[in-house]
């Protein structure tokens, strides 16, 4: 496992060149990345150059954010399959496998099985051009129960459900972005993760909840830092990941408004804290 600084989820808008700086000053060991800036800087200046950044600056690019909008209008989703390759490529180039996105868990149009044929049939194809780079697709689904309540019709928002949809995209390289918050907040249990080995799991993101509210009122977009508040067991869903052999990127996704407050500096450094007291407290 690496603990790994993705800017965006602690509420930084960098550039390339800056991330890396504030990773590797804050000894994160690998950096989520815009494969989009990425893909523009190589063509530019070269891959070979961009390999450079990340060598000098000690930090491993393990995953970007998938660039590819699945939730808009067929138009929109075929103008970015077209641009995949182009970006698998520099992915590949560089040495990074691994990619994700996540599932909205509810729908005002369609109803479950024609939401379910609709991913299948748009993330299929999306599967396949990565996989002929050598990158695998993970699906965060999204377990808040207050973030689906007053939608017409719901979707997967659970562990199993998006491995069945995984099943159903059948190309074995799609699995899971495995949120601790969402976990929780579907009311998964050690049973779930157990079943779960490093093949199913792609990204990881670790966070904790708020104290004092239900699982099921608890709010989406309003987290904390792993260890900050306790709600959330940590120690045991680590424990989980090192018995599934998992060997990704752990990122920190908190929605902290006092993080995004910050200054870069700071935010990154109270992340890369967050990340060191979790691997003292769960024995890593």
């Amino acid at each position: 496992m690496f603990k790994t600084l993705s800017p965006g989820a602690i509420g930084i808008r960098a550039k390339l060149t800056d991330a890396l700086a504030l990773a590797r000053a804050h000894n994160f060991q690998g950096l989520e990345f815009s494969i989009v800036e990425a893909t523009e800087w190589a063509e530019r200046q070269g891959v070979d150059s961009l390999r450079r950044m990340f060598a000098e600056a000690g930090v491993r690019p393990l995953n970007f954010g998938l660039p590819l909008d699945l939730r808009k209008d067929e138009a929109a989703w075929r103008t970015g399959l077209g641009s995949l390759p182009r970006w698998a490529q520099i992915a590949q180039a560089l040495g990074t496998t691994r990619t994700a996105t996540w599932v909205v868990p509810f729908s005002e149009e369609l109803d479950f099985a024609t939401n379910f044929r609709l991913h299948v049939n748009r993330l299929r194809p999306v599967a396949q051009v990565l996989a002929d780079y050598g990158i695998r697709l993970g699906l965060e689904f999204v377990g808040t129960a207050s973030f689906r309540a007053g939608h017409r019709y719901g979707f997967l928002h659970t562990i199993d459900g998006v491995l069945a949809l995984c099943a159903a995209i059948g190309t074995d390289n799609v699995g899971l972005l495995l949120d601790s918050y969402h976990w929780y907040t579907s009311k998964g249990n050690l049973d779930d993760l157990a079943t779960l080995s490093n093949a199913d799991v792609v990204v990881v993101h670790v966070n904790d909840a708020l104290t004092g509210i239900p699982v099921d009122k608890l709010p989406d977009t309003t987290r904390a830092l792993p260890c900050e508040t306790g709600v959330i067991d940590l120690v045991e869903f680590m424990q989980a990941l090192v018995k599934m052999g998992y060997d990704g990127p752990v990122i920190v996704e908190p929605f902290s408004q006092r993080l995004r407050e910050m200054p870069a500096d700071g935010a990154a450094r109270a992340t890369a804290e967050s990340l060191r007291q979790l691997w003292a407290t769960a024995k890593l």
